[in-house]
């Protein structure tokens, strides 16, 4: 049984065209890939063949063949800990289909990798990506840490293959000449290719605090931005006057938490023995 997706030959040369609905397609070594459901709520279809792994974030598997092979793999280290690092990964390898999506309403994007360039992914942004892709987790520093939105650590991505990136909303791409500078507001971050500073979007830090646009981030070409256009949660979070803790009390889902954060001190103390 043939599990790969029928898409003209030249797809993998054509450009996509970011904020279209259209369905977007393409093939790597060992499978092909799908994209529909697009803008906001995007599904990511993947068909492998016989022994291709293909790598994920945990739980973001919808749905796949019985033939596919499925493992999870969890290390702990104390590097990750405090990187922010994933400690699990969940490996896909066909042959067979298999559906993946975002944890909450989102586009998927795909980036071809040739070796050639480095992308950063910012907090939240990685979905999936192919075998020969490579990603470590990389400190950014302290200012950029504190006020760009992404924390201190963030995803550096290179090698050869297809990574896919995910967002909250539509995600909308900008292509900098040499010199050339953007602002993006900062949270809205999803990956980029070149280098950026933080800086005040305009008047005094208090002022601009109570405009809700404080801090951004600016961008200075060549390079590639992939900015979402919402960042619902966290202005949520900042005008809520309750403690985040007496939101999840209300919500009665602080106890499940707790008994979360220690059935995963067990499993750390039983991968360790």
């Amino acid at each position: 049984m043939s599990y790969l997706y029928a898409y003209p030959a030249n797809v993998a040369s054509q450009k996509m065209s970011l904020g279209s609905l259209a369905d977007v397609t393409g093939e790597f070594n060992g499978g092909s890939y799908k994209i529909d459901h697009r803008d906001t709520n995007a599904l990511l279809s993947v068909a492998l063949s016989a022994n291709t792994p293909f790598y994920a974030q945990p739980g973001a598997m919808v749905a796949m063949s019985p033939e596919v092979t499925l493992k999870g793999k969890f290390k702990f280290s104390f590097k990750k800990m405090f990187t922010g690092g994933e400690m699990s990964q969940s490996t896909f390898t066909g042959p067979g289909e298999v559906l993946l999506a975002p944890p909450i309403w989102g586009d998927i994007v795909p980036i071809q990798l040739d070796g050639s360039i480095e992308w950063n992914v910012g907090r939240g942004g990685f979905l999936a990506m192919t075998d020969g892709v490579v990603k470590e987790t990389k400190s950014q520093g302290l200012g950029k840490g504190l006020f760009s939105g992404e924390g201190f650590f963030t995803n550096r991505v290179s090698g050869v293959g297809v990574l896919f990136v995910t967002s909250l909303g539509a995600i909308v791409q900008r292509n900098l000449k040499q010199g050339e500078q953007w602002i993006v507001d900062n949270g809205h971050l999803v990956a980029w290719t070149c280098p950026y500073t933080i800086e005040r979007s305009g008047g005094s830090f208090i002022s601009g605090m109570h405009a809700d646009e404080g801090l951004v981030c600016r961008f200075t070409g060549p390079g590639t931005i992939l900015i979402q256009v919402c960042y619902f949660f966290y202005h949520w979070f900042r005008h809520k006057e309750d403690n985040i803790f007496d939101i999840f009390d209300r919500l009665e889902i602080l106890e499940p938490c707790q008994h979360g954060l220690q059935a995963m001190d067990d499993q750390v103390n039983y991968y360790n023995h």
